[in-house]
């Protein structure tokens, strides 16, 4: 009798949990899993074609961006150059009405022109003056000033020298000077660069007789440090023009 009261009671607690159970196993199985997340979705695109930052201060809207790198693009076939000096060394070692100054500038460009004018692709060369940009122009201020003067490309070149900090107190007699000169050109009608360089170089002299005091000798050194740099680029400036 005892025995028949025990099952008939496990026989009711069965049938009280089992509805509970199907609940919860209900619930678990409809409920989706975080960690499966995109891993259960095979065909799903994730490549990322565009910028997803909201810059702001871009000068350049989202779809040109697009249209500069996916395009084509290649230089006139003959050019008129237009070149441009930019200094952003902080302060000269000479004013404007130093003599030496300005001849040692002209000589920089003259050496330019000259390089220039080995492209049977170059028309003309001209200089922008700086009475029509600013010290630190813009992209904006050098394609304008070059369409005032009816330039294909404008040539932008920056150039900085200085003497080696060992050489500067003269305890050698050795002097030695290094100059970096960086180029770009930019297409007038397009706003592309299609060529850069910078060239670094040294040049190790010494005081010749001549020269009446070491400053005359720093800048001569100096001087010949700029021209090499200069004659780099321009071949580097003739192979691109011959390829393009």
């Amino acid at each position: 009798m005892l025995y028949i009261l025990q099952a008939k009671l496990f026989q009711m607690k069965f049938l009280f949990t089992l509805p509970v159970m199907l609940f919860m196993i209900s619930c678990g199985t409809g409920r989706p899993v975080a960690s499966s997340g995109m891993q259960d979705q095979p065909g799903q695109d994730t490549l990322i074609t565009q910028s997803l930052f909201n810059d702001r201060n871009s000068s350049i809207p989202e779809e040109n961006i697009q249209k500069l790198l996916d395009g084509n693009y290649k230089l006139p076939v003959n050019l008129r150059v237009a070149l441009v000096r930019i200094d952003n060394s902080p302060q000269r070692r000479y004013s404007w009405n130093d003599e030496t100054f300005l001849k040692t500038q002209q000589s920089y460009l003259d050496l330019f022109t000259e390089q220039l004018r080995k492209s049977p692709r170059v028309q003309k060369v001209s200089v922008i003056p700086e009475l029509i940009v600013s010290k630190s122009p813009s992209f904006t201020q050098l394609r304008e000033a070059a369409v005032r003067m009816q330039a294909d490309v404008v040539l932008v070149y920056s150039i900085t020298s200085d003497l080696y900090s060992r050489y500067k107190l003269f305890s050698s007699p050795d002097l030695k000077a290094f100059a970096t000169t960086q180029l770009i050109v930019m297409d007038v009608r397009t706003g592309m660069v299609p060529f850069s360089t910078i060239i670094t170089k040294d040049h190790l002299s010494k005081k010749n007789k001549q020269e009446l005091d070491n400053m005359e000798a720093t800048s001569r050194v100096q001087q010949e440090a700029v021209l090499q740099t200069i004659g780099e680029a321009g071949r580097q400036l003739l192979g691109f023009l011959q390829q393009d």
